[in-house]
């Protein structure tokens, strides 16, 4: 079976051709619950999210702040496995067909085995992969087989990336290219910056394929800002803090799929 990298690029040229951004939202498999965190997916969806990142919680994550660490580990002592992730890759997509990529670190799937895991991706219904820690450079065995699975294989860019070197990642990747909006962790901030516009027009220029900006964007007010510049806004701390802050799952879907339809309305506000 084919992934869905194909249904990723007609639902971002969608948004496009609606003259708005799109919105793509993470959240944590196995947070708070392997069932919880399949309802999260789908609550975001309902609210409003066009693309969804489905995270492989990891012990020792580089791009993940306070927030989604803490989430991580709640998955990671309730027993998430990779099994999971691709669970809720699945049942997320069957219930709505909307675009589903996993986001994770490379060690476990390298551990995994790459072509295992692109398969299971691809029969998931998976659109593809977000790898911030592996470098374009080491990757053509993993693109090699994303590839004949029909899977997008998407890198982060950041401030730092000179500009050589936005091509290079660029020219490597597809899907889109996840612009990080600053220097440091993932996690909420009352401003996203000028860095994350300069970045996105330096990306621009190397490249077609959409560029999406995270890291910092939590509300509509800031989705609005980005999606004036961005091809897609990306949210995943607040969701998960949202979730966090609940007194219970029912509430936590609830405050998630509010906060997904207020993002929704920023960025056809730009």
């Amino acid at each position: 079976m084919s992934g869905n990298i194909e249904l990723l690029n007609t639902t971002l040229a969608a948004a496009k051709a609606e003259d708005r951004a799109a919105l793509i939202a993470y959240l944590p498999a196995g947070f708070p619950t392997v069932d919880g965190g399949i309802e999260a997916v789908k609550a975001v969806i309902a609210g409003g999210a066009d693309v969804v990142e489905v995270g492989l919680p990891h012990s020792d994550p580089v791009l993940d702040g306070p927030v989604i660490q803490t989430a991580d580990d709640i998955a990671l002592r309730g027993g998430v496995r990779i099994a999971d992730v691709m669970r809720t890759v699945r049942e997320a997509y069957e219930a709505t067909r909307v675009p589903i990529l996993v986001m994770t670190y490379w060690n476990p799937i390298d551990r995994y085995g790459v072509e295992r895991f692109t398969a299971e991706l691809a029969e998931a219904g998976g659109a593809g992969c977000i790898l911030p820690d592996l470098p374009v450079q080491e990757s053509a065995l993993w693109r090699e087989h994303a590839d004949k699975h029909g899977l997008a294989t998407v890198f982060v860019v950041a401030p730092s990336s000179q500009d050589a070197r936005l091509a290079t990642i660029t020219a490597a990747g597809s899907g889109f290219v996840y612009a990080a909006s600053l220097m440091g962790v993932t996690g909420t901030r009352a401003s996203v910056g000028a860095q994350a516009q300069e970045l996105v027009g330096r990306t621009r220029a190397t490249t077609d394929l959409p560029v999406c900006v995270g890291l910092g964007v939590s509300n509509a007010g800031q989705a609005g800002e980005v999606a004036g510049f961005a091809d897609g806004v990306i949210v995943g701390s607040a969701f998960v803090k949202a979730m966090l802050d609940a007194p219970d799952e029912a509430a936590g879907l609830d405050a998630v799929r509010s906060l997904a339809g207020e993002l929704a309305q920023g960025v056809r506000k730009r």
